[in-house]
């Protein structure tokens, strides 16, 4: 499981001109499924990015985490971190799960860090054309994969 993290200062995501999430203060989670991904992938990355201590804290110093700065967050699922571009100019896809594996893993993923956060987390719509706006902050973005968690 991949995730790009973003974190903002403002961001929404639209689906045919409806804005469908949209937060201040937080995090982009942008999250890339592949088929071998499992419940510990989510337990991992779940904990990682809510206790990922990238927030300034009153001296400026990145050292609070989206639990500590009560940030919000929107979760959008990417298949496409999973590309492949190893060869010719037509990225491959092949490592990103099918919606039938993907769809599970990512609703699980959305409920675990709701449940961690103790808050409703804001989402795009899984397989849709979204368009994704977003001011980032810093800019701070961390890329975190659970496959290299050792």
């Amino acid at each position: 499981m991949k995730a790009v993290i973003q974190r903002v200062s403002k961001a929404s995501v639209t689906i045919e001109d409806k804005k469908v999430a949209n937060i201040d203060i937080g995090l982009l989670v942008l999250l890339g499924i592949v088929a071998e991904d499992t419940e510990e992938d989510i337990k991992w990355l779940v904990n990682k990015i809510a206790n990922c201590r990238i927030f300034n804290d009153d001296n400026q110093v990145m050292n609070l985490s989206l639990i500590d700065s009560k940030g919000d967050i929107i979760v959008v699922s990417q298949f496409t971190l999973h590309a492949s571009t190893k060869k010719g100019n037509r990225p491959s896809y092949i490592k990103a799960a099918r919606p039938d594996v993907a769809i599970p893993l990512y609703e699980a993923f959305v409920k675990s860090i709701q449940l961690v956060l103790g808050k409703p987390v804001q989402t795009g719509q899984f397989g849709a054309d979204m368009k994704v706006e977003l001011v980032n902050d810093g800019p701070v973005t961390i890329i975190m994969d659970s496959k290299n968690k050792a």
